[in-house]
This record gives structure tokens, sequence and C-alpha cells, in this order.
């Protein structure tokens, strides 16, 4: 099968060649996917993306033109994804729901210690030769209360991580998983007693139309002035302009993100020279108590491999003609 590989990077390709085998012939494209790149899938029988491309229905539709047949993510989040015109122009879509837990899980807690302990204030200090320790003063995990919005597979794992921390674990999912409550203590609440109560609150879900800025005015004028909120799973399950105001007033003590609601146009790329337009996003990189990575939780050896290997599973499955495990129908639109 031809396939086209959008927004590949250079990290990537050794573990997707690798997977691949010379089972397919791949083409790789730096450039992520548009209305403009959709040209470039010519002669291709399917195409894979990342979580920064364009899947709109204007899209899609230029795809299934071009006689694109099978779009393989290569993430676990498909809300770029337009799948109802997927299933109209009868394109089939496939995702990776389980790549690794815990690199997204493990790259929360890396990011919530080094804003607690100030640790890249102090690595720069150090390297300018000044050892002095102010403005250095964090607090300890444990015994702190941990709210965790989602208990699914990176869930659970960040319950398993703070609950060896010492930490009193408060939770908030649709669908409880109550084995969590034996392992680790764990106490299901409704998101507003999560978000008083908590002194840590780090978001696991997908993002759907029901939870959109799920992290609004309102529940951010819950959550305790001190508290730490981390989000690496997508941006806009954070009301930007919203979190924006409250760090103005102190009304938080701090952002961990690993995404954006905006990162078209800013992420994926070297701005370094040119700089970026994005006001919101420009705002919030000005303040000392946000730590903000350019969603790569997911760049581990163990994430990329397991990415890579299922994303040509879920391919070999589609062309041999056998039910692929990963394929995303209908159902999952308001899932």
């Amino acid at each position: 099968m031809k396939l086209l590989v959008y927004s590949a990077k250079d990290f990537e390709i050794p573990f997707l060649n690798s997977a691949n085998n010379n089972g397919h012939k791949v083409t790789f494209t730096k450039d992520a996917l548009n209305a403009e790149t959709a040209i470039q899938a010519v002669g291709h029988k399917a195409v894979s993306i990342f979580s920064g491309d364009d899947a709109s229905a204007l899209v899609l539709e230029k795809l299934s033109d071009l006689g694109v047949l099978y779009i393989s993510l290569r993430s676990a989040g498909y809300n770029n994804v337009h799948l109802k015109t997927a299933h109209k122009f009868g394109l089939k879509v496939a995702n990776v729901p389980e790549y690794s837990p815990y690199s997204i899980a493990e790259h929360a807690v890396a990011q919530l210690q080094a804003l607690n302990r100030k640790i890249i204030l102090a690595d720069k200090q150090v390297h300018s030769y000044n050892f002095l320790q102010n403005n250095l003063m964090g607090f300890d995990l444990n015994g702190k209360t941990v709210g965790i919005v989602g208990t699914g597979k990176i869930g659970s794992v960040m319950a398993k991580i703070m609950h060896g921390f010492g930490c009193k674990i408060l939770a908030h999912d649709l669908k409880p998983d109550y084995k969590l409550v034996q392992l680790y203590d764990l106490t299901y609440t409704s998101l507003d007693k999560l978000c008083e109560q908590s002194d840590i609150i780090s978001l696991h879900i997908p993002l759907t139309q029901e939870n959109y800025y799920l992290i609004d005015k309102q529940k951010l004028a819950l959550m305790k002035p001190e508290v730490v909120l981390i989000n690496t799973a997508r941006g806009a399950l954070v009301e930007t302009k919203e979190l924006i105001n409250a760090l103005e007033k102190n009304a938080i003590g701090g952002y961990c993100t690993d995404v954006y609601e905006k990162e078209i146009g800013s992420f994926f790329k070297d701005n370094s020279i040119d700089g970026i337009k994005d006001e919101t996003l420009i705002k919030l990189l000005s303040f000392s108590n946000v730590l903000l990575t350019p969603h790569q939780g997911f760049i581990t050896k163990e994430a990329l491999t397991n990415i890579a290997e299922v994303t040509y599973e879920n391919l070999n499955s589609w062309e041999e003609g056998k039910p692929c495990q990963n394929e995303l129908g209908l159902e999952m639109i308001n899932s």
C-alpha cells in the first residue's frame, strides 16, 4: 500500500521505517495536512496524520476525491478528524489508543515537579554561577490532595504515581474504575468538589463537544488560590483567556501544560527567528508560574515504538480485509 505520512518528524521516522519493514511504500512529508497540502496525497491509498493535522470536512472531501481510502492516526486523540464526513465519503479512520500511558503521566509529574521545585529557574541560575537559594521554595507532594479528571489508561497511571508520593487522590470520571479505589485509596467525586478540594489537578480526558472548555471561569473560581493545574491532554479543555485572568489575579498557583488550544500556526515548528503572532500564547508564556512544553509527552522510545507498530497494524488490517480493532466509527463522535 502507498502511504503518505504527514507531519513526519525526524525523530519518529526511524521508528516508522523499522515497524514497516518494507511492507508498505511510504513517503514522508514534514508538511501538516491541510486544504493546501492534501494534494500531496495523489496516488496514495492511505495517509497517516498527527494531532496537529487538519482533517476537517473540507480536507477529508479532498482526500476522498484524490482516492485516499484510509487514515491512520499516530495519536490517541481524534478531535481533529471530522468523523461524520469521513464516514460519509467511506474513509476508514483508526487511532493508536494506548501507545504508552506511562509517557504522558510521567511527563505530567515531571512538569509538576519542575514547576513546584523551581528546577528551570535553579538550572538557569547555576549556569550563570548564581548559587543563591532565594525564590526556590516549593512544597512536599506527600499529604497533598490530587484531583485526577479522567481515570482511563493515563489517569490510572497518574493515580498510581501520585499514590506513591503519599497523596490523597480524588477523581472524576463518567465511567468510574472502582478497582482504583481499592488499589490507590482513590475517591470519586463531582468535578466541582474536586476543583474545590484539590491542591493539584491533572486532566487526562479526550476532547469532545461536551467537555470543550471544561475548565472555564466557573471551575477556576472554585479552585484553591495555590492550586497547580496540569494539562497533558488537549488544550481546549482549558479556556485559556479565563486561565490568564486567573493567573493575573494570582487566583491559582500555577499551570503546567504540554498542549494549547490553538497549536496550529505555532506548535511543531521553530519560531525562534520570526516569533509568533498568537497574542494569547505570548501572554500565557509571560507568567513565571506557567510551564509549557511543545506537545512532547508522547516522545519516549517506548511510545514511538508502539505508535509506529499500531499505525501499520491498522493499515495491514484494512489491506487484508480484516476488522481493524482501532477503527473509529460514528459511535466515537460523542464518546
